[in-house]
């Protein structure tokens, strides 16, 4: 992390972040991380419920940013949030019976998307056009190799947080672009498991509760 990131407040960081400066989120993630850890820890009891609700309530902030008021402390935003995670998290146990309820499909998955389409060949091209390159390879990575999260952000060098949010903005890149394929003058090779792809609408990068949880 440069020394400008360090040495610059939680509110500008923010505001960076909010106009898509990776970096700057990155800074506050590594200011944050571990003592939003150990209060999360303290709600839910479970070390590896409380990494992952971090990473979630991290993300969950990186998607409000715009409803951060300039001028309140980062901090209590922040903490709050985890909070509101951790106390629905300790709710959803609660509900847990012997039948659990069908998870819902995420109709903003590009796995979901994808699936319409009937040519994968084609949507990985119109993937490759339009997403920047990082958030292409960790898109593939994810989708495509059916990798967690953890090895995605061990192959791209970077933090699983950071790679959650590039998905989330290629989630939402495609899910604003998809439609009819278009044309492609080059084949594309298809992916090595298609099925990985498709079957990945119940396994959301931001709500799975499979993946695994080693330090953040």
């Amino acid at each position: 992390m440069s020394e400008s990131f360090a040495n610059q407040p939680d509110e500008s960081l923010a505001r960076q972040a909010n106009l898509g400066g990776l970096e700057a989120f990155d800074e506050l993630v590594r200011r944050y991380q571990h003592r939003l850890y150990g209060f999360v820890l303290q709600i839910v009891q479970n070390p590896a419920d409380a990494r992952e609700l971090t990473q979630d309530a991290f993300l969950r902030a990186f998607r409000a940013l715009d409803q951060y008021r300039p001028g309140a402390a980062f901090s209590a935003w922040l903490f709050a949030i985890a909070r509101n995670k951790a106390i629905d998290h300790l709710r959803s146990l609660k509900r847990v019976s012997d039948q659990p309820r069908p998870e819902r499909p995420d109709f903003d998955d590009p796995s979901v998307l994808l699936a319409r389409q009937e040519d994968l060949s084609q949507i990985w091209q119109h993937a490759r056009q339009r997403l920047p390159a990082l958030h292409f390879q960790a898109l593939w990575l994810r989708y495509a190799e059916d990798m967690d999260v953890a090895r995605v952000a061990t192959i791209l060098g970077k933090s699983r947080t950071h790679v959650k949010v590039l998905l989330f903005r290629a989630r939402r890149t495609l899910a604003a672009g998809l439609g009819p394929a278009p044309e492609s003058s080059a084949p594309v090779a298809r992916p090595r498991t298609p099925a990985g792809l498709i079957g990945a609408a119940t396994n959301d990068f931001c709500s799975s509760r499979r993946e695994s949880a080693p330090t953040l």
